[in-house]
């Protein structure tokens, strides 16, 4: 029996870069045709990281019409467009929907003072102020103990810029703000509204906290309308449309934040389901129904994308951003990289096949070096850490160095790195929420085979990888516009249209296993015994 098959644009709004894909929906969900677009990361010397809205949309915009030049695709074949996006972010606009100061990304550390005066203050409990802290878990299942959460870069904005904050009309994050460029909306998905800390959570109370709003001095009038993941926030208006190439009237979706669907993507969306995700950042998320959290670690329930469903999330700040600046310090700039006695980053003109050689050949190199990098331990903290300790300080380094060392141990030693701080948020997750034995695991860590299997051996579990697992983050997006158009009934049911297209077994080896733990144990040691010193040089 032929199946009906539809179109949707995703767009995955990430850090560094918009991936768009053509996603057709039948029996599976496959993306038939994917274009990238960079754009600005600014990052200020005080610890802010802000970016250019018009970069995002004007990537948007160029990749759009790029896939759809690509496969052939009509504009009238277009069933919808949905996100996926980076969350956290503070997008403050007016009532035409333009920022009034440039977006400030969720890696923006600059409001140290607001989260002191506003959370820090008193008698606390895991880095905040105890009655505030108990409150905040009561009405959330969360609390804002990161100085990156996006209520302190409100604060941060409310007493550095009056001006712009007198403008503001809407508090939005970044996917929900091109949504208003897109459709005309101010609204937000349970997810986001979650992120910022003031989203009642608990069954039956779903929205806006009066009582968290009026404890941390937000306005409630700047926040907007909440609308499920799956539903149709708007339409395009024409001069969207005109841009992106598509046609007025286009349904455009909720969507939803990366660490939302990229889960979903991964086909890891039932419960007890567990992934892993590597790209610029990285985490461990599990599946529940129950909202649950661990101050001590900051890990937490988020708010899923199936109303009900809850994602247990710990996040490390910088995962593969480690691998690019190893690309960047270790083999370019210092060495250079040449396969057949050619630059492989000369006369390619094409970013993602020179990014992709690159990894390829870098992973290449570490198979040579033995498990344990000749006992070197890389710190993968490049921009603070977040789970499972909270400090802006942190950074990387190098430990246990020595005159046999070469770069190739050095490398791997990166890549070990993430994966331990990746089993050591594992570990401290299944304190509250059991994760499942096999773990798919994606994003562009997951192109690697190397990496793969290095994962497999440290936490000593399967690891499965499906197609274009750096795209995961589109088929998420794309899986709620076909709940929003009845495709789909439950989100859980893209585990069957999501083929395993690699399974990552522990090798077995004792003596693997034993290289690994012991590593392990001295990278977990490497944060406390050096956390003072760091505090140091960092604050």
């Amino acid at each position: 029996m032929s199946v009906d098959k539809k179109k949707i644009l995703a767009f995955d709004i990430g850090t560094t870069g918009v991936k768009t894909c053509i996603v057709e929906a039948g029996e599976t969900l496959r993306i038939l045709a994917g274009a990238s677009a960079g754009y600005g990361l600014y990052l200020l010397p005080d610890g802010g990281a802000e970016q250019d809205p018009d970069e995002w949309w004007s990537a948007m915009c160029s990749t759009a019409r790029q896939v759809m030049e690509e496969t052939g695709t009509g504009a009238e074949e277009i069933a919808g467009i949905s996100f996926c996006s980076q969350m956290q972010g503070l997008v403050l606009v007016d009532r035409e929907g333009k920022p009034v100061r440039r977006p400030m990304s969720y890696m923006d550390q600059r409001a140290k003072a607001e989260i002191r005066e506003g959370m820090q203050k008193g008698i606390c409990i895991a880095g905040g102020n105890a009655r505030r802290l108990l409150k905040c878990i009561r009405l959330t299942g969360a609390a804002p103990l990161s100085v990156k959460d996006p209520v302190w870069k409100y604060k941060w904005v409310e007493k550095h810029e009056p001006e712009n904050f007198r403008r503001v009309y809407r508090w939005l994050d970044v996917k929900e703000s091109l949504i208003a460029r897109a459709a005309g909306v101010f609204v937000m998905t349970p997810d986001s509204a979650f992120s910022t800390m003031l989203y009642d959570t608990r069954k039956g109370r779903e929205g806006w906290s009066r009582e968290l709003c009026r404890l941390f001095g937000v306005n409630m009038g700047h926040l907007p309308e909440v609308i499920p993941c799956q539903a149709r926030a708007g339409t395009l208006r024409e001069d969207a449309a005109r841009e992106l190439g598509l046609l007025p009237g286009t349904p455009v979706f909720g969507g939803g934040g990366d660490a939302t669907l990229i889960g979903v993507g991964a086909g890891a969306a039932g419960l007890g389901d567990t992934h892993i995700y590597q790209g610029t950042s990285g985490w461990v998320e599990t599946v529940t129904d129950r909202r649950a959290v661990d101050p001590s670690s900051m890990i937490a329930a988020i708010v899923g994308a199936e109303p009900g469903r809850f994602n247990y999330f710990a996040e490390m700040e910088t995962a593969g951003k480690c691998l690019e600046w190893v690309k960047n310090h270790l083999a370019l700039d210092e060495i250079g990289i040449y396969l057949e006695k050619h630059d492989v980053t000369e006369g390619t003109g094409d970013h993602e096949a020179v990014c992709a050689s690159l990894f390829t050949y870098l992973t290449d190199t570490i198979r040579k070096a033995e498990p344990g990098s000749g006992g070197v331990i890389f710190t993968p903290w490049l921009h603070g850490n977040r789970c499972p300790f909270e400090d802006p300080a942190a950074c990387g380094m190098f430990f246990n160095v020595r005159l046999e060392t070469g770069k190739t141990e050095m490398i791997r030693a990166v890549v070990e790195g993430i994966c331990f701080h990746l089993r050591w948020m594992l570990e401290c997750a299944d304190r509250k929420v059991r994760s499942s034995e096999t773990v798919r695991f994606v994003g562009g860590g997951a192109l690697s085979p190397v990496t793969c299997q290095i994962l497999a051996d440290i936490l000593n579990r399967t690891v499965e990888t499906v197609p274009d697992p750096q795209d995961v983050g589109s088929v998420g997006a794309a899986a709620l516009a076909c709940q929003g158009l009845g495709i789909i009934r439950k989100l859980e049911a893209v585990k069957e249209m999501i083929p395993v297209t690699g399974v990552y077994r522990p090798t077995g080896d004792p003596a693997v296993r034993a290289v690994y733990d012991r590593n392990y144990r001295v990278f977990r040691e490497l944060y406390e015994k050096n956390r003072t010193l760091m505090g140091i040089l960092n604050r």
